[in-house]
């Protein structure tokens, strides 16, 4: 890490230095031959002639003003990562410490060393020198917690719609644009910039996390995106510069090289982001998304113009036969590169071919592109709910091409930042200050040697878990609490899955061991109703037989020689994992495939720790001695991830047979917040508000409404009282919730009466249509009047 910060400050001199010597030292009349130089020597031109003497370079670089602010610029910046560097060189001699003297590990080994040991040797030393003073023992979640604080409130925001990353352009329709130095802008203004929401690391500002003067910091949030807005504006040339230069020094030699790399794929940052559980770890995320990208990619090319196609193929075919002319000519006789332009063409006929390959499709491939989504969504497990059965349609694969996109997509949207984000910051994520302010105070809670944490990253079922994903009857979530696409229930199954010594509060070990038996019943049902990988029948009687004949019949050639593989349930779930690892590039190298002994034994462990709350397949059982000494930690990370990618299908399943016929709400579909920021739902709007006392909200802050006979002191104590109550019902751990999950408000008889919350998206509850009010509202003179809710979290 250290050395890697050195070369970008060796990089970014290099690049200015560079870069203002070839504007203003070079002549290129002498270099491209257009001038006459006189030699003593030889008649021949040398590279040292084209370069300007010193005194004549310094007074062209003296006399252009650009430069010398560019120069001003980049000498601050540097600066700024020179300081930068100093402070993370003693950052990392502590880390450096820490694992030598703490964690017992040299730097030697320390490459070959799992997560998993790391984080149980931290959790073993904390029980020994207490590294964290404020708890006893630390928890796999309170380590997450602290290295992914702010990306868990990143994630949160995405899942929520809160930040404006999608937009609906004329011509190119819904669009997303997402960017590095849009990203960089967003954590400035939230997390660790001057005047940010977070006073440290660790903690968010007090008066962030009340509701009294919601307005006023709104006010003083919008003022500062204004003003981060217009620096963005004035450095854009500066920025916009170096992005090109950076683009060109980068990638030029790359485009030479493999003219083709600009039509490959890459994982976007929106996808990273959108496709990210809560709490996963950047190598976990990367894994996922790396196992996905095969299946990703042939998806991709499924959708290919057949005009294109007759297209491509005759263009090739004129630019091969003129490249092979000059190849032929040029092995003849080598004289004929020196004539002017032939090298050029034939590097450019070259670049043409290879582009035309790449809209002509393998004469091989077979189009499955039901089959393909069936495995990408095994690996990346979220996609919306009308994804499934339309992979077929270009609308699918356009909006699935928003987190797989085009490297060249990729750098034009990087490029075109510095002009794009300061539009953004100044007249989209200003209009959202509001709904910013009552997000960070109804969505932080206060953990006991953390600190301030995202609440949807304490995955807590109850709080923030979705009804129609397996949620129903165990969630008290409104729709404004509820995470969108599932992502409470899938981060909850992949965290448990990939720490299986984690010990989950009461209610969510209830609902992962619910599941867990929910699919071993299902396999077991698969065995002895239908062969699990059979197409036969139109509709499999069970989902999990469902879920194997989709993937598995990738891998039915490699066990349809072995008849003892449909005796049981866990060997038919064993193929359905050898399908989704063939697709991995892990695989391979170990062959896993080859082993069926070792697949057996896989398969009937995995099976007994399915119907378990704490164990995955990465924890072996007493009798399980010869599994230690064949499998590596590598391969147990791999059965690891097939399970939660069983999981992952199987919930998608049951939510789409409990979602059949309903509108979901998913990110393409949800309504942007700023079109229903004032709307009410109609179970509010349907009681008495005459004599209530308004006040501005945005939807995603909650209308409090009182009785005409109430006083706000007494209202405030009876909604305190409430929430008091409610947050009592899971004591488990000590942390404070500043916003409850709902608004109270009192009927005519006095009695407190739950309301639910709008959502990010302005979506009423039960799919009732909301409607704006745009009179003006009256603002809570007093914070004592809405006082901030405390409840015991899980």
């Amino acid at each position: 890490m250290l050395m890697g910060e050195i070369f970008e400050l060796v990089q970014l001199l290099f690049v200015v230095g560079f870069t203002v010597f070839l504007a203003n030292c070079v002549d290129y009349d002498v270099l491209f031959a257009n001038k006459f130089v006189n030699h003593t020597d030889s008649s021949k031109v040398t590279l040292p002639d084209a370069i300007l003497p010193m005194d004549v370079c310094s007074a062209h670089i003296r006399d252009n003003a650009f430069v010398i602010f560019v120069l001003i610029i980049s000498g601050v910046f540097w600066l700024h990562r020179l300081i930068k560097f100093l402070y993370n060189v003693c950052c990392y001699w502590e880390i450096r410490s820490f694992y030598i003297k703490g964690l017992k590990m040299t730097m030697s080994e320390l490459p070959y060393v799992t997560w998993q040991e790391v984080q149980a040797r931290i959790i073993e030393i904390q029980k020994e020198h207490q590294i964290c003073i404020h708890k006893k023992e630390l928890t796999e979640l309170d380590i997450y917690h602290r290295i992914l604080r702010f990306k868990n409130y990143m994630v949160a925001m995405v899942n929520k719609s809160l930040l404006p990353v999608r937009f609906r352009l004329p011509v190119l329709g819904d669009s997303v644009f997402y960017t590095r130095g849009l990203k960089y802008n967003f954590e400035l203004i939230f997390f660790w910039g001057p005047g940010s929401l977070f006073e440290n690391e660790w903690s968010l500002k007090p008066e962030y996390k009340r509701g009294g003067n919601r307005l006023e910091l709104a006010d003083r949030l919008a003022s500062r995106i204004l003003w981060i807005g217009i620096a963005n504006l004035l450095l854009c040339p500066v920025i916009l510069v170096w992005q090109v230069l950076y683009a060109f020094f980068s990638y030029t030699e790359v485009i030479k090289r493999e003219p083709g790399s600009l039509g490959a794929r890459c994982w976007s940052l929106y996808g990273r982001c959108y496709l990210r559980h809560f709490n996963e770890l950047d190598h976990e995320l990367m894994s996922r998304l790396s196992k996905g990208y095969k299946a990703s990619s042939k998806y991709m090319n499924c959708f290919l113009s057949p005009l294109l196609t007759v297209v491509a193929k005759n263009v090739a075919f004129f630019a091969g036969s003129l490249l092979a002319v000059l190849i032929a000519l040029t092995i003849y006789d080598e004289d004929v590169l020196a004539v002017e332009h032939v090298l050029s063409s034939i590097t450019l006929l070259g670049v043409c071919i290879t582009i035309c390959r790449s809209f002509i499709p393998d004469k091989h491939m077979v189009f499955c592109p039901e089959q393909l989504l069936r495995v990408i969504l095994a690996h990346i497990h979220y996609m919306p709910d009308h994804w499934q059965g339309n992979a077929h349609r270009y609308e699918t694969r356009d909006q699935f091409s928003q987190l797989f996109q085009y490297k060249a997509v990729f750098i034009l949207e990087e490029l075109l930042s510095p002009v794009v984000t300061p539009i953004i910051l100044i007249f989209c994520l200003r209009r959202k200050s509001l709904e910013i302010i009552d997000f960070f105070r109804n969505f932080t809670v206060e953990v006991v040697g953390v600190g301030d944490t995202c609440s949807f990253a304490q995955m807590d079922i109850r709080q923030h878990g979705h009804p129609a994903w397996m949620s129903e009857g165990k969630t008290e979530a409104s729709i404004y609490q509820q995470a969108e696409d599932g992502k409470t229930e899938l981060s909850l199954m992949h965290f448990a899955i990939t720490n299986p010594h984690w010990q989950p509060p009461r209610e969510t070990t209830h609902f992962i061991s619910q599941l867990k038996e929910r699919v071993h019943r299902e396999a077991a049902g698969a065995s002895s109703d239908t062969h699990p990988l059979s197409l036969s029948e139109s509709e499999p009687r069970s989902l999990v037989a469902n879920i194997l004949a989709g993937p598995s019949t990738l891998a039915s050639v490699h066990f349809a020689c072995d008849s003892s593989l449909t005796n049981n349930a866990a060997t038919g779930l064993t193929s359905g994992e050898t399908a989704l690892r063939s697709l991995s590039p892990i695989s391979s190298s170990l062959h896993l495939r080859g082993s069926l002994s070792a697949a057996h034994r896989a398969s009937g462990f995995t099976s007994r720790t399915m119907t378990g709350s704490g164990t995955d397949a990465r924890t072996v059982s007493s009798g399980s001695s010869a599994w230690e000494g064949q499998l590596t930690s590598l391969v147990l990370s791999e059965y690891a991830s097939t399970e939660m990618s069983i999981h992952a299908l199987y919930i998608h399943e049951i939510h789409k047979q409990q979602s059949r016929g309903d509108v979901s709400r998913h990110t393409w579909h949800r309504q942007e917040s700023d079109e229903s920021s004032d709307s009410i739902p109609d179970e509010v709007r349907s009681e008495p508000i005459a004599h209530s006392r308004n006040f501005p909200r945005s939807h995603t802050f909650p209308t409090t409404l009182t009785s005409p006979g109430a006083s706000p002191a007494s209202a405030s104590a009876t909604s305190a009282t409430t929430v008091g109550q409610d947050g009592a019902k899971a004591q488990s751990s000590t942390q404070r919730r500043h916003s409850g999950p709902a608004a109270d408000h009192f009927g005519t008889s006095g009695k407190a009466v739950r309301t639910a919350r709008m959502p990010m998206g302005g979506w009423a509850e039960g799919g009732k249509a909301s409607s704006r009010h745009h009179e003006p509202l009256q603002e809570e003179t007093s914070e004592d009047e809405l006082p901030p809710h405390i409840h015991k979290v899980t």
